[in-house]
């Protein structure tokens, strides 16, 4: 089962134009630090443009953030990358006949919930700034050690 990567790929592009503003920020040279494909990193910067998350003209490699990524929090990019689905996921495809199936499937979804809601708050309070900050420091790390 292949899961989303859609969150941190966002992440990933934002951090990518606050950390490049005078770069190369056409969608392949996002698309190639991501090692994926242009037309997806165009497909995840659409909701975070219509979230107001980032700003651009049309035709133009030129977003920019349209906010201070003080002011962006992961959930504020969940939300865009990943609309109302949850982090985690119950089998919806269990046999309806057996009593075991359906009703572990609503137990774990009550204490998924909880997960869900606990996660949401964690993610209220991490910014995009944190983020580059951790990558700034993991960035300064690498470049004293010796090879």
């Amino acid at each position: 089962m292949k899961y989303s990567t859609r969150l941190s790929d966002s992440v990933h592009i934002l951090a990518y134009i606050y950390l490049n503003p005078d770069g190369d920020l056409s969608s392949a040279a996002i698309a190639r630090s991501i090692n994926t494909n242009p037309s997806y990193v165009r497909q995840l910067i659409m909701p975070m443009k219509k979230r107001g998350l980032i700003t651009s003209a049309r035709g133009t490699a030129t977003p920019q953030l349209a906010k201070n990524p003080s002011k962006i929090t992961l959930f504020d990019i969940y939300r865009a990358a990943e609309g109302k689905k949850p982090l985690i996921h119950c089998d919806d495809n269990v046999n309806p006949d057996c009593s075991l199936g359906v009703n572990i499937q609503l137990s774990l979804r009550d204490c998924f919930d909880k997960v869900q809601k606990k996660a949401e708050k964690a993610l209220k309070n991490i910014t995009l700034l944190d983020v580059v900050d951790k990558y700034n420091v993991r960035v300064a790390e690498n470049s004293t050690k010796k090879v």
